[in-house]
């Protein structure tokens, strides 16, 4: 049935725990296939730091991030079924000590977070029709968001290409898996400076 997918945590400490979907069609989860190769891109363990799950859904990306080794996730949807699911899906994978789920518009949200600790991961997955991963992606980089060997995950739609750079952000690897489902993945460039 449509939006009602089978979800599960992929690896990690909580392996194989089923994560409800969004109720609806009006959320578009991301597959387990997808997850898994994306986490095998990104990498498949990680030793502490912290998640932002932008237009988070049913989590499933923050809550894989902590099955895999971070501290903390933030979760952001604006929607109230999403956010109970997510809450639904914390409790499943008793990760609710360890999470944060913010019902606000994404923008707002970065806005109140900009002045926290910066994120190891950050998700952005929107609906592909109101897609401003361009915007959300300058924001993060002006405010100092992301950590130093951080990665930002775009999930959008196979005909949208977004920028190679955005400030002191670059593009280091771009994942197509169908004609609707691409990932483009951003990181901090190196500094090319002479240290001499």
């Amino acid at each position: 049935m449509k939006g009602m997918k089978e979800m599960r945590v992929i690896s990690g400490e909580r392996k194989g725990t089923r994560l409800k979907a969004v109720p609806g069609d009006q959320t578009r989860p991301t597959t387990d296939k997808v997850k898994e190769s994306l986490f095998n891109v990104i990498g498949p363990y990680f030793n502490g730091g912290r998640a932002l799950d932008l237009f988070a859904g049913s989590g499933g990306l923050g809550i894989e991030s902590l099955s895999r080794g971070c501290d903390e996730a933030v979760f952001v949807d604006q929607h109230h079924k999403a956010v109970q699911t997510i809450q639904d899906n914390l409790r499943t994978t008793r990760y609710t000590d360890q999470a944060r789920v913010l019902k606000k518009d994404v923008a707002i949200a970065l806005a109140e977070l900009a002045s926290e600790d910066p994120f190891k991961l950050i998700y952005l997955d929107p609906p592909y029709a109101k897609e401003r991963l361009t915007e959300h992606v300058t924001y993060i980089e002006q405010h100092d968001m992301l950590t130093d060997n951080g990665v930002i995950v775009c999930e959008h739609d196979s005909a949208v290409e977004l920028p190679d750079r955005i400030g002191r952000l670059e593009v280091v690897r771009r994942l197509r898996y169908s004609a609707v489902i691409s990932i483009t993945l951003y990181e901090f460039m190196e500094a090319e400076e002479d240290h001499e």
